[in-house]
């Protein structure tokens, strides 16, 4: 049954994207901020399959200590489920990603057009570079930057592996951070097949305010993602725990 539920549901999600493809390529034409009308319907039709094939529904927490304006907003990565949801809470979000997305046909020609901001790991401090100005021209705009600080999705209850770059762009852009702790793994764990009936959680954690020194905000934020993101995950250990009696 398990088999059966995660290939209906992968199925039904990769159509789905293919389908505000298609129906999404005439905002090519239109003004940028357009392509989020796109992005929302797929995201709205995605949590509706997620929650009829799969069992899984979600829940915020903290959505009120969302500043306006432009922010740095830096999140824990666990699952794809993140990658699409997180952004439409935003009022004009713009995520920092691997250059080898824009590549991809069709799919990465929407990034593009949202501007998205690509970085190319191999360059190292050349990329932190490149990465900060695109980063002062999105902020610049008013946009809020979204980061995963650990680069990657990482196994729920990994060690931590925070990188110095979100600090680079803190101490850079002079704007709020805003930290969110989750714990998606559980429900839709990475490079997996399966997925497990629960209620994701994402929490949005009090903002950082600018200002602070580099290294002391990086400690800051890893304590503040990482032990609202433990709460998370024994709740959903406990949710799961339940669901298997």
């Amino acid at each position: 049954m398990q088999l059966i539920r995660a290939t209906l549901f992968n199925v039904s999600f990769y159509l789905n994207i293919l389908v505000h493809i298609v129906i999404g390529l005439p905002l090519f034409f239109l003004p940028r901020r357009m392509i989020w009308l796109m992005v929302r319907s797929w995201t709205a039709s995605s949590l509706w399959l997620l929650r009829v094939i799969c069992g899984i529904r979600y829940e915020f927490i903290g959505l009120d200590r969302i500043p306006k304006g432009p922010l740095l907003v830096a999140s824990k990565h666990q699952s794809v489920w993140e990658t699409f949801v997180l952004p439409t809470l935003f009022a004009d979000p713009v995520f920092v990603l691997k250059r080898e997305l824009l590549w991809l046909p069709f799919f990465g020609w929407f990034l593009q057009k949202a501007q998205m901001i690509p970085v190319d790991r191999g360059k190292r401090s050349a990329a932190l570079i490149a990465m900060t100005e695109h980063a002062k021209e999105k902020i610049a705009e008013g946009r809020q930057i979204i980061i995963f600080p650990e680069g990657t999705r990482r196994v729920p209850g990994a060690e931590p592996n925070y990188k110095f770059g979100v600090a680079h762009l803190y101490r850079e852009l002079g704007v709020p951070c805003l930290p969110v702790a989750l714990n998606t793994g559980c429900y839709w764990p990475r490079r997996s097949w399966e997925f497990h009936s629960g209620t994701i959680r994402v929490e949005f954690l009090p903002p950082i305010p600018p200002g602070i020194p580099a290294e002391e905000f990086l400690k800051r934020l890893q304590n503040q993602i990482e032990s609202a993101s433990a709460r998370l995950l024994a709740q959903g250990e406990a949710e799961l725990g339940r669901n298997q009696a």
